[in-house]
């Protein structure tokens, strides 16, 4: 009886478990606003963005990067690289890509939902928004981009980049593998970087997964490569903390950068799992959505980088 009534208990407090959105200063931003439901916090500023600059598990680390120097400043003339999560417009351009977002944004509190807004950008006509929504427990997020577009029609793609704390390993899983002659047709591009070297020694492959170290020590050519999976996943190994990030790609549709949905980049400062959506015609006032889905896993350890040991110990977590 009495084990019956905790378990009851305990269901009712999870079923009343709830998101909390609170203002706060994050490292000299005072505009910010910490979400958590008790067990996960992000933090997202409106001193600048769209960004969300925090996510980890409450007293926990930050899994997400922070360049110290850059934290609660604005107005700089130049793009800032910062940290955390953003949303850009692919394909990249020297010019375009790297229009300012060193402005307030607007802020909209729906519930326990957070919806950030970027002023059209003078230099590309684009409205940025990010929209952040916590599940009541657990560690899952839903994060809603939204580009839209108020001149002239424009292709362009939907690309989520997100910067990753240094030290830590990127992970990807390729699509479904197979045999021949089994299984003649192609399954996914592999897209190369003029810069991207194929024998340094950050990069390592098994036949299921690709994995990219960050080394805080390699001051080299930093790294890139993209590919292509319907059910596109990045993971990153920080301690024993996992991230992992999805994105439901359509196959039916065109990818730029040669058809990749995903791509990850690191050099010294950090590590970048990024996702890219379809490419897209947008007509003046036309806008296009972009989701992903984050969740956090503690105490998570990866003996040896065999696609035995991936399988047994990432699977299950990428399923969730």
């Amino acid at each position: 009886m009495f084990k019956t009534i905790a378990i009851a208990v305990a269901f009712s407090l999870s079923a009343m478990a709830t998101v909390k959105i609170e203002k706060t200063n994050f490292k000299g931003w005072p505009n910010s606003y910490r979400i958590t439901n008790g067990e996960i916090e992000l933090i997202v500023t409106t001193d600048v963005g769209p960004r969300v600059m925090h996510y980890g598990f409450v007293g926990g680390r930050n899994v997400f990067k922070e360049f110290t120097e850059m934290l609660g400043k604005s107005g700089e003339t130049a793009w800032q690289a910062r940290g955390g999560h953003r949303i850009w417009a692919a394909p990249e351009d020297a010019v375009k890509t790297y229009a300012l977002d060193n402005g307030p944004v607007h802020i909209s509190i729906k519930g326990d939902m957070v919806e950030l807004t970027q002023p059209v950008e003078s230099l590309t006509g684009l409205e940025k928004q990010i929209t952040v929504k916590l599940a009541p427990h657990g560690t899952a997020v839903d994060v809603i981009h939204q580009i839209k577009n108020t001149r002239q029609p424009v292709r362009l793609a939907a690309w989520a980049l997100t910067m990753m704390a240094q030290g830590g390993i990127g992970i990807h899983g390729f699509p479904p593998r197979g045999t021949h002659p089994k299984d003649l047709a192609p399954t996914n591009p592999l897209v190369m970087w003029a810069f991207t070297d194929l024998s340094d020694k950050r990069w390592q492959f098994t036949k299921k997964y690709m994995m990219l170290h960050q080394d805080p020590n390699n001051h080299e050519q930093p790294q890139k490569l993209g590919s292509f999976n319907t059910h596109t996943w990045g993971a990153y190994l920080l301690g024993s903390d996992l991230f992992i990030k999805h994105y439901e790609a359509d196959p039916k549709r065109a990818f730029t950068d040669l058809g990749a949905s995903f791509e990850t980049f690191t050099n010294a400062d950090f590590l970048e799992l990024e996702t890219l959506g379809p490419v897209t015609d947008l007509g003046t006032g036309q806008s296009l959505q972009h989701v992903e889905r984050w969740t956090l896993h503690k105490n998570v350890h990866i003996p040896e980088w065999t696609d035995a040991t991936l399988d047994r110990v990432l699977l299950p977590l990428v399923a969730k």
